[in-house]
């Protein structure tokens, strides 16, 4: 082992000790190579030693009182039924599994007993972090609405190695780019060229001075040319699909997908403006209405019946008298809602399409349904949030259980747990309050925003696998942007069993998987979804 080598085991060793106890190559910096091998991936295990309470215990039987089995464990308590099993032979593992407690101080079977303990020492090979490669561009300073990258300039596209391990550094980057080859030094310059609406397949790893490679990533880019109307001043449009992008963040769900946004940007219902007037609206909302003069924020008391109507909404006159109110009270989540796009990247415009379709933006119950909030969450709804967008999960569960429970993961949860997060999560987006000013907690309501936002990624995960069970297919290769996004309102507005039979059904019968295709598709108690969808996407 070189002195670099065994310098740099020893520093992470004492951290892990303290913690446990096409392409044009710029030839600036880069030249052509043969076809490079595939890369091994990282090696980095090393044994490290450590201290540990061995317990010895022996396993007896009542009536001879003889010792039949003997085994060590390094934990407090006694062995488990798996140490049990793995240490002692068939008849002592089944007869302590199924003997019975003892009776009156009579005991039959086996009985345990502690015989000593000490400290002892034993190896154990521990992972140290692999190398990794970053992307980015150069020559590419603006971006538009969907987050695609606007370059004045001929497109570079940037591969920069990065070694965590303190005395290694990166050696150089291979890959593949369109099935050409390259190789370069620790950063990568590819200068990139137009490709078609599918992009091309990049392949890239690192050699490490450590002796192996990071892992073998993947990206699909795209690049698109555009005079804006004047062919003597040329941009380029951008996109990057890969884990290992660290530039402009990517257009909402494309990742998942595996599917770039359109070219310049998404239609204006998946888009997110900089300044919350572009949000602004003007609906006269007749439930919402209803609800202002309800909570007394609207004097409708000159209008036949107070202003409303006997099924609950608001009459012409009611309507006409909140108007004002109505328009100021369903734009004040607007800047919100940008800021919460921004965070996840969930279109702003899609939610606040959202919330007027489910709640006409009163964030209480809808009518006395079980649904609640701006987004009209339900248990069900919760129930993806919590299982499809584990970030969310990680983040949220500890506020309702502990961490302890909570680090096995919510679908390893027990049931009664899982309910009761169900039912918190659901709770936490229904601003109803009695004691507060308009019966409405608004801090309730402002907090529920991220939550719908985390709910719909979550729901954009679980469509991606619906289309990718029923089909067979990534889900970009066979359905647009724009396509996708509508089948993840789908998912989340009639579940995961609506999305499925009509992907199935439209897939197999059409043999294309497109909305307008799939609209014919909806079994009766699905169809609903349609109109939910052609609402929110106008």
């Amino acid at each position: 082992m070189t002195q670099s080598r065994r310098a740099t085991l020893l520093i992470w060793i004492f951290a892990i000790v303290l913690t446990l106890g096409s392409l044009a190559l710029l030839p600036a910096t880069s030249s052509r190579a043969a076809e490079p091998a595939g890369p091994p991936g990282p090696d980095r295990v090393a044994p490290i030693t450590v201290d540990y309470t061995a317990y010895t215990w022996w396993i007896a039987t009542w009536d001879k009182n003889e010792v039949v089995c003997s085994l060590v464990v390094d934990h407090e308590g006694q062995p488990t039924l798996g140490e049990i099993y793995n240490n002692c032979d068939y008849n002592t593992y089944f007869g302590w599994k199924r003997q019975k407690p003892c009776i009156n101080g009579v005991c039959t079977g086996f009985y345990l007993y502690l015989v000593d303990m000490k400290t002892s020492q034993r190896q154990i090979a521990v992972t140290l972090p692999p190398a990794s490669v970053e992307m980015s561009l150069e020559n590419c300073a603006g971006v538009t609405r969907s987050g695609t990258n606007i370059c004045e300039s001929p497109p570079i596209l940037i591969l920069k190695g990065v070694e965590p391990l303190p005395n290694e550094h990166i050696v150089r980057i291979e890959g593949t780019m369109d099935g050409q080859s390259f190789t370069c030094d620790a950063t990568c310059k590819l200068r990139l060229s137009p490709t078609d609406d599918n992009g091309v397949k990049l392949d890239f790893w690192a050699w490490s001075s450590y002796g192996d490679t990071s892992p073998e990533f993947t990206a699909q880019v795209r690049v698109a040319t555009a005079d804006e109307g004047n062919p003597d001043q040329s941009s380029w449009y951008v996109d990057v699909l890969s884990s290992q992008w660290r530039g402009t963040p990517n257009a909402s769900c494309s990742v998942t997908w595996d599917s770039f946004p359109p070219v310049g940007g998404p239609p204006d219902w998946l888009i997110t403006p900089q300044d919350p007037s572009e949000l602004s609206s003007d609906i006269p909302y007749n439930y919402l209405s209803a609800n202002l003069i309800l909570q007394g924020i609207v004097d409708a008391s000159g209008c036949p019946d107070g202003g409303l109507l006997p099924e609950g909404g608001a009459n012409q006159c009611g309507q006409e008298a909140a108007r004002a109110d109505v328009d100021a009270w369903q734009n004040q989540f607007d800047a919100l809602i940008i800021n919460v796009s921004q965070e996840t990247g969930v279109p702003a415009q899609l939610l606040k399409n959202l919330f007027a379709r489910e709640s006409q933006f009163w964030p209480g119950v809808f009518k006395a349904s079980p649904d609640a909030g701006l987004g009209q969450l339900t248990e069900n709804g919760a129930d993806t949030a919590l299982l499809w967008n584990p970030s969310f999960y990680n983040k949220y569960c500890p506020l309702v259980l502990s961490s302890e429970a909570c680090s096995k993961g919510y679908v390893h949860l027990k049931a009664k747990d899982q309910l009761l997060l169900r039912q918190a999560l659901v709770g936490s987006v229904n601003a109803t309050c009695e004691n507060c000013p308009l019966g409405i907690d608004l801090s309730q309501a402002n907090f529920s925003v991220g939550v719908f936002a985390h709910t719909l990624l979550a729901s954009c995960e679980q469509t991606g696998q619906v289309i990718q069970n029923n089909t067979g297919q990534e889900p970009g290769a066979i359905a647009s942007y724009e396509d996708l996004w509508k089948f993840t309102l789908v998912d989340y507005n009639a579940g995961a069993g609506c999305l499925g039979l009509a992907v199935n059904e439209t897939w197999n019968t059409e043999h294309k998987l497109t909305w307008d295709a799939m609209a014919n598709h909806f079994t009766d108690v699905c169809v609903p979804a349609r109109d939910y969808v052609n609402d929110i996407s106008k």
